[in-house]
C-alpha cells in the first residue's frame, strides 16, 4: 500500500509508470462534475478502468474487506469527507464472503475478522489525496472518520497488474 497526496510531484516520480501516468491522469483531470460510472480509459499508453463513484462513508464494522487480483487500485478523495481507509496484508488466512474476481469487478470480499483487526492499519484521506492498494493489500475504503456519514466522491483507476 501506497498513499500520497495529488500534489506531491517528487513522490509520484519514484512509482512505476504505469501508476504514475494513473496519478497523471487524475492531475490533470477534474473529476469533480463528470458523471458517475465505469469508464474504459488510456493512461501512459496503457488501458485501465476508471470509476467515479457518489456514496456516502460508514462504520467499519458494516464494510467488508476487500481485494483485486488482476489490478491495482489506485483510490483518490476527489470531494467531500473526509474519509479512513483500513488496510492489512494478506497472509491467506482470510474467510471468502463473496468471490466476484472471476468479473469485470475484479474482487474479492472477505469476511470481517476481529483475529485480522490487530494487523489493520488506517488511514485518513482528505481531498486529494490517495491510496495506491496492490493486490497483497486488503482494504477497506469509505470509512467514516466521526459520528455521522460524510459524502465523498472517490475515484478509483483499475491499473491491470500487468503493465507494472
Amino acid at each position: 500500500m501506497i498513499s500520497g497526496h495529488i500534489k506531491n510531484a517528487q513522490a509520484i516520480s519514484v512509482l512505476p509508470s504505469a501508476l504514475q501516468s494513473a496519478i497523471k491522469f487524475l492531475q490533470q483531470t477534474d473529476l469533480t462534475a463528470h458523471e458517475a460510472g465505469r469508464f474504459e480509459i488510456e493512461a501512459g499508453g496503457v488501458p485501465m478502468i476508471l470509476q467515479v463513484i457518489d456514496m456516502k462513508t460508514a462504520p467499519r464494522d458494516t464494510l467488508r474487506p476487500e481485494v483485486h487480483r488482476a489490478n491495482v487500485d489506485v483510490q483518490f478523495l476527489a470531494a467531500g469527507g473526509p474519509e479512513r481507509a483500513a488496510w492489512y496484508p494478506d497472509l491467506g488466512d482470510n474467510e471468502v464472503d463473496e468471490d466476484l474476481l472471476d468479473t469485470p469487478r475484479d474482487i474479492l470480499f472477505y469476511k470481517n475478522r476481529k483475529e485480522a483487526s490487530h494487523r489493520e492499519n488506517t488511514l485518513e484521506l482528505s481531498v486529494g489525496s490517495y491510496a495506491i492498494y496492490f493486490p497483497w493489500d486488503v482494504h477497506v475504503p469509505a470509512i467514516q472518520t466521526g459520528e455521522n456519514a460524510a459524502d465523498i466522491r472517490k475515484i478509483v483507476i483499475k491499473v491491470p497488474m500487468s503493465a507494472l
